[in-house]
């Protein structure tokens, strides 16, 4: 079972009481008064048996009180969660935050910073590479990239799942587009884990019909769903953080109540995926500390509803491995851990989900140490306080450097980073001036070289996984989801003497 980290003193609260009920209140009010439109029959239908309000002309649901406040009642407020290998089984929920890695859609050159498309062998070797890092708890859909050369679109989802499966033991999980959630849930099945996948809303107030489908597996596979709302505050939700809060809110909850309908007691996590408008770009604002703001207040609110969260969401808006990542993804996860939030994202990703890199995860995964140690606070007992030693060792010339205390204790107490560059100036300049990105590129080298998954798949479980891949193939080419170019190109990455890992 991983520990992940556990926060030893009272979260971050930024709201007074009557703040976190009015926007609670808020929130019921939009359920009630405007309400959610979902895309799908069999959702309205479950909804109008169960009380609610059904438009079916406009598709739209308006939430009793009651049936929201049961519904929150209904959804667990902790958890296990199954990964492949025991060993990194985790409890979601209370004061434990656990880290998991970010994602991009393309790679990029380190020299010129430029993003390329990897390769399949470079998907598997980066998977590798987070296995490794120890701060990765959870290595989430689309990481390391959305998809790797020759793979067809409609397969980047079912190929990425069968990487990490192959590639990590961790807690694995995976998203829905094209029904691959099918094929997911298959494969999950057949190596012996859980999965997360999340039911995302569509701001302002709406859930399409692939959403509400993917839930209802999901749910029925008995698996966790994390309920995502991902607005835009000032584009596709209120500009204020507590307008965006009340209507974010207001679709997570609006999600919760479908999965309790569909199977009480269904294990949720609610994610705060919000950003600002970047009103001169007309993009998201990555790295904003808005952002914070709108996490901290998140992370308070959800702890009334007393439901695990997602939050903590540290994109930056840097294309480059530079300062700015490094202080903007600092703020974002270090005020995340600080108001209790259960899992943070963070390793690997530079300007939004545009970029991964795998030395980026590497470089990060001593920041979430260092977040880490700061979560499990200070330690006060008699020996901890050493009174007796203080008193031994006296005033000058005393010194606690050969004492066995300082043996004992000083690695506790500090973090060491492995890649960080500590060493004094003359040792710098002698040792060739390397810096972070240039020890992080040597630990990548040993990773690759030398890591092996602790649990590799059994024959079966490698042969039930190609299995169901040759199923999504045929699935998506029946369905014209795959170009006779695509085709041609898979094929031959398929034919690779190195399949799957090259």
């Amino acid at each position: 079972m991983l520990k992940g980290f556990t926060r030893n003193f009272k979260p971050l609260e930024i709201l007074t009481e009557e703040q976190v009920e009015s926007i609670h209140g808020g929130t019921l009010d939009v359920l009630r008064r405007t309400g959610i439109r979902f895309e799908s029959e069999k959702a309205l239908k479950l909804f109008e048996k169960n009380g609610c309000q059904v438009d079916y002309s406009n598709n739209r649901v308006r939430f009793p009180e009651g049936l929201v406040e049961e519904c929150l009642r209904r959804a667990p407020s902790s958890y296990h969660v199954k990964a492949r290998n025991p060993e990194n089984d985790m409890i979601w929920g209370g004061n434990t935050t656990y880290f998991q890695a970010l994602s991009g859609s393309q790679s990029i050159d380190l020299e010129t910073w430029e993003p390329r498309t990897p390769t399949r062998k470079e998907f598997h070797d980066a998977i590798t590479v987070l296995d490794a890092l120890g701060n990765v708890h959870i290595v989430p859909w689309y990481t390391p990239w959305f998809g790797f050369k020759n793979v067809p679109p409609v397969m980047a989802m079912p190929e990425g799942l069968a990487a990490r499966f192959r590639n990590s033991s961790k807690f694995i999980c995976a998203n829905y587009s094209m029904d691959c959630e099918v094929f997911n849930i298959e494969m999950a099945r057949a190596v012996g884990a859980e999965l997360r996948t999340s039911m995302a809303a569509a701001p302002p107030l709406t859930f399409y019909s692939d959403a509400v489908e993917s839930a209802y597996r999901i749910v029925n596979a008995g698996f966790i769903l994390l309920l995502v709302s991902g607005s835009v505050y000032g584009g596709t939700s209120p500009s204020t953080i507590a307008g965006s809060l009340i209507t974010g809110n207001a679709e997570i909850i609006a999600g919760i109540v479908l999965a309790q309908l569909i199977k009480p007691g269904t294990r949720v996590i609610a994610q705060d995926f919000s950003f600002p408008q970047n009103m001169r770009a007309g993009s998201p604002a990555f790295g904003d500390i808005a952002i914070s703001l709108h996490q901290a207040a998140f992370n308070q609110i959800w702890r009334k509803y007393d439901i695990p969260t997602d939050g903590g969401v540290s994109y930056p808006s840097s294309k480059k491995i530079d300062y700015q990542a490094a202080y903007e993804k600092s703020i974002l996860s270090f005020t995340g851990a600080l108001s209790g939030t259960n899992t943070i994202w963070i390793q690997g990703a530079l300007y939004g989900e545009l970029a991964f890199h795998p030395v980026m995860a590497i470089i990060d995964d001593d920041l979430v140490g260092m977040i880490g140690r700061f979560l499990e606070g200070i330690e006060v007992n008699e020996e901890t306080m050493a009174l007796d030693l203080i008193n031994d060792v006296g005033p000058i010339p005393g010194h606690y450097l050969s004492k066995a205390h300082t043996r004992k204790w000083w690695n506790k107490e500090q973090f060491v980073p492995k890649v960080a560059d500590r060493s004094t100036p003359p040792e710098w300049l002698k040792l060739g001036k390397n810096d972070c990105i240039d020890y992080a590129k040597k630990r990548y080298d040993e990773i690759i070289s030398t890591h092996k998954v602790d649990l590799p798949l059994t024959d079966k479980q490698e042969s039930d996984i190609e299995r169901i891949l040759k199923e999504a193939r045929e699935y998506y080419k029946k369905k014209g989801l795959i170009s006779s170019e695509e085709w041609d190109e898979y094929k031959k990455d398929l034919k690779s003497p190195n399949y799957p890992y090259e």
